[in-house]
């Protein structure tokens, strides 16, 4: 019954039950009854106090349901509605609001180079920020093509950070074509600057190939633009720029750094042009420039911009053409209030020799940094160490910051109401690592755990810093989403199908990995007093966060038996799909059993599952917290750590390996399928019934046991692994660890007519880094498969280093993947993510 029904039915009863009262009150008064009426009256007493003990036990019951409808009443008032949990924040304060990322901290990271997806880039950590940017004009098979947004299909030779030390200088060496630019960073904190301080960029462009008479090639174009996302107007010096009578390109102001210039510098004659813009958004800047300047060369033939502005302009952008070669030097003056020869000793300082002199105090700054943090020089060539400089340069270069709201896949039948088939997140920042600048320039869930593990050794404020961004965008549920595509320049680089987030899909809990090593550092004196003070802080504050975090993953990927889990989001439906695709374990194509269901059982969640409990109890450690969540994730490490109850849900013991266990047939084939005239599609055929049974394909997820540590230093079991590892048609190549063994009915099998084999074969970073990390490990440890654990241990990171140093110095980029006959570098270039962990393996870097 609803509640208004049952107050309705409560005002009726009193109602009827008044009016009989009254009636017999007045015959009473008119009247002396007779002993038969007395009778009558005596029994008409006692219905009427039944009456009432009904009446007051319905006002009783009555009010209750009032009360229990207050706090709904409270909740939503008239005209409101409630936010849905999904897009509801954790309620609990959040981590950027402690005082160690305030003050001095925020201020130091305020300008960076936080704009991963273009060549180069420049803006604040906030959210609608004033934005710098350089485009310059390449020559490939005799056109012009304009260069500004990474993309593969520019095919440069190599561009990259070769210094970077993620605060305040960077060092990147373009090459494209006969075109070698290099882009040097620096900012700056003097007397007089405004919040976050100046900034300076060198540009400095050369030609490989002098001796060609090319005109194309004698003359460099670059176009270097300021634009303001909160639309303030952008002031230009003049309409004719002349830097050599005056530096000053444009100026303005903002309410965070106040006053603010732009000068240019240079010992060569430059050519200037300039254009305004006024639009609301800069995704589309790159296209404008070209529309400008096509309608100069259609005109005038000649490729100028046109020198004229729109009206408040808040995008400016400065043409600066010269003979090859030429230097450049353009300075930020924030704070400029002040007399003007300060203004000018400032841009003197940041132009010129003395900016020249600062960059090189800044590269050897950073030389001296590296090995100290990494300690290499004993153990590299000179070849290695390049390349695991430009591991980490590139990793802290491809720092970005981002701000805008997610997209919540809806289920059609859900009451929520959105756009289409999706609701938005709450307005959120993030400051993160990437992958990948020209493919993947966004925040990753499960890549950004790795990442962390290379740049907390490097500064361990800037990695708790991007942890507290991660985990502040946590639900009410404890739900994050595992992809980040935040404002109109990171979703103008993914296509509309893969950008909704799904509300009940994971992924690998990695920063938990950062959390161990965080932890045992604590415990081993590895950081300073200040550092250890701020880890232990911002854990106590993350707390509640990752308690809620670990508990998501407990409740929505449990499966059916104890201490089992399985992957959601695998759709039991396709038909074109060789495999179901498990893409919230971030292992897409990995096989796992045929038929999806709850009665999987998940290997590698299982061990992220482990390690998520081992650091909760970690924490509740150190933090000396109440006994009770302590005593939980104990039991809860101890139930996922029981070796006898892991080899009953996951060990072959025939064979000795790991599998996942699921409703599973082998007999599944793809299929070439006419749908109508003239067309064909593959489809996927189940040519036998599937049972449940163990998912007999070894690869990466076989050995997380072995990854975590698990299987004790004196098991059989262990010598098995090793046997596997070592084995050539299971894991072992020249290059690396395969990632699906080539016994598998799945190993390089396509998964749809155009997806091709991903996880099944090639040579990963990350999974041969977690299990170097494990040999190492069981090398140290006592027990008879020591010495065989410490022989494939040196010959697998042999392999692993000469390849990419190899790859690298052959192609100028760090890749993907690596394919696992001939070590080929595979999938996206220039993918500085997890791939840079190899300067860890040079290092011996491991937890």
């Amino acid at each position: 019954m609803a509640p208004g029904s049952s107050r309705r039915n409560a005002r009726s009863r009193t109602s009827s039950s008044t009016e009989a009262n009254d009636g017999g009150e007045n015959s009473l008064g008119n009247a002396k009854p007779r002993r038969r009426d007395r009778n009558k009256d005596q029994n008409s007493i006692r219905i009427l106090n039944v009456d009432i003990k009904i009446l007051l036990g319905i006002s009783v019951l009555a009010f209750f349901v009032i009360l229990l409808l207050i706090p709904n009443l409270i909740i939503r008032p008239a005209g409101k509605t409630q936010r849905p949990r999904v897009i509801t924040p954790f309620p609990s304060p959040k981590l950027m609001d402690l005082p160690q990322f305030q003050g001095e901290h925020r201020e130091s990271l305020y300008w960076g180079t936080y704009r991963p997806h273009v060549y180069f880039g420049i803006r604040a950590r906030t959210p609608r920020s004033l934005v710098a940017g350089l485009m310059w004009i390449g020559v490939k098979d005799g056109m012009y093509h304009m260069r500004h947004v990474c993309q593969d299909s520019d095919e440069l030779n190599t561009y990259g950070w070769t210094q970077h030390n993620g605060r305040d200088f960077g060092h990147q060496v373009l090459v494209d074509q006969g075109l070698k630019l290099t882009t040097s960073f620096l900012k700056s904190k003097s007397e007089g600057s405004g919040y976050g301080g100046d900034w300076a960029v060198q540009i400095d462009v050369q030609t490989d190939k002098p001796e060609l008479d090319n005109e194309m090639l004698r003359h460099g174009h670059l176009f270097f633009y300021l634009a303001d996302e909160s639309g303030h107007v952008l002031s230009l010096a003049g309409d004719n720029l002349d830097t050599d009578k005056n530096s000053l390109l444009a100026s303005g102001s903002r309410s965070d750094i106040g006053d603010w210039q732009l000068h240019l510098k240079s010992k060569e004659v430059l050519e200037l042009h300039y254009s305004g813009f006024r639009t609301p958004h800069i995704h589309n800047l790159s296209d404008l420039v070209q529309h400008n300047l096509g309608a100069q060369v259609r005109k005038f033939g000649q490729l100028l911009l046109s020198d004229s502005s729109e009206d408040s302009p808040n995008i400016l952008v400065f043409q600066i053409s010269a003979s090859i070669p030429f230097k450049a030097d353009i300075a930020f003056v924030s704070g400029t209030k002040v007399k003007t020869s300060k203004i000018k000793e400032r841009v003197s300082r940041l132009t010129g020799a003395s900016l020249t002199s600062l960059l090189q105090d800044k590269q050897t700054e950073f030389d001296v940094k590296f090995e100290r943090c990494f300690n290499v020089a004993d153990k590299l060539e000179p070849e290695s160490t390049i390349v695991g400089k430009a591991a980490i340069a590139n990793m802290l270069g491809g720092i970005g910051y981002f701000y805008g709201q997610s997209k919540i896949s809806i289920s059609e039948n859900s009451s929520l109401r959105g756009h289409g088939n999706f609701i938005s997140y709450w307005p959120a920042e993030l400051y993160t690592a990437v992958p990948s600048r020209p493919f993947f320039p966004r925040g990753f869930l499960w890549d950004e755990g790795f990442h962390q593990l290379l740049i907390w050794r490097w500064d361990v404020h800037i990695c708790l810093d991007i942890i507290g961004h991660w985990l502040d965008l946590m639900n009410m549920d404890g739900w994050i989403p595992r992809e980040q595509i935040l404002g109109s320049e990171a979703l103008s680089k993914v296509p509309e199908e893969f950008v909704a987030q799904y509300p009940s899909n994971g992924n690998p809990p990695t920063l938990f990995l950062v959390i161990r090593d965080l932890l045992d550092g604590i415990e081993k004196n590895k950081f300073t007093a200040t550092e250890s003070n701020g880890i232990t802080s911002f854990l106590e504050r993350a707390f509640v966060r990752l308690e809620a975090w670990f508990q998501w993953y407990n409740t929505t990927q449990k499966g059916k038996e104890m201490g089992s889990y399985y992957w959601h989001g695998r759709d039991n439906k396709v038909t074109r799909e060789l495999n179901p695709k498990t893409l919230s374990s971030g292992l897409d194509d990995y096989p796992r059993a045929s038929h999806p269901g709850d009665e999987e059982r998940h290997l590698d969640l299982r061990c992220w599952m482990l390690l998520a409990a081992n650091c909760m109890q970690s924490i509740t450690q150190l933090l000396k917290n109440d006994n009770k969540p302590e005593k939980e994730y104990g039991s809860t490490a101890k139930l996922l750590s029981d070796f006898d109850m892991l080899n009953q849900m996951h060990l072959h013991p025939l064979v000795g390996a790991y599998y996942d266990f699921g409703n599973h047939t082998e007999k599944v084939r793809l299929s070439w399928k006419e749908t109508r005239v003239g067309t064909r599609e593959l489809v996927r055929e189940v040519l036998g019934q599937p049972v449940p049974r163990f998912v007999p394909h070894i690869g990466y997820v076989s050995l997380f046991p072995f990854m975590g540590k698990i299987i004790p230093s004196d098991s059989w079991i262990l010598g098995k692994q090793l046997d596997l590892i070592s084995n050539s048609t299971v894991f072992w190549t020249d290059y690396g660890l395969r990632s699906l063994s080539k016994t598998s009915s799945m190993y390089m099998k396509r998964n749809t007519e155009h997806d091709p084999p991903y996880w099944r074969g090639p040579i990963w970073m990350n999974m041969n880094y977690m299990i170097l990390s494990a040999l190492y490990h069981y090398s140290k440890e006592d027990g008879p498969y020591s010495d065989r654990a410490r022989v494939i241990y040196d010959d697998l990171r042999g392999n692993l280093i000469r390849n990419v140093v190899r790859n690298y110095h052959q192609t100028g980029f760090l890749w993907e993947q690596y394919d696992q006959k001939k070590g080929k570098g595979k999938g996206a270039r220039l993918f500085t993510g997890w791939t840079s962990l190899v300067l860890l393996i040079m290092a011996e870097a491991y937890t």
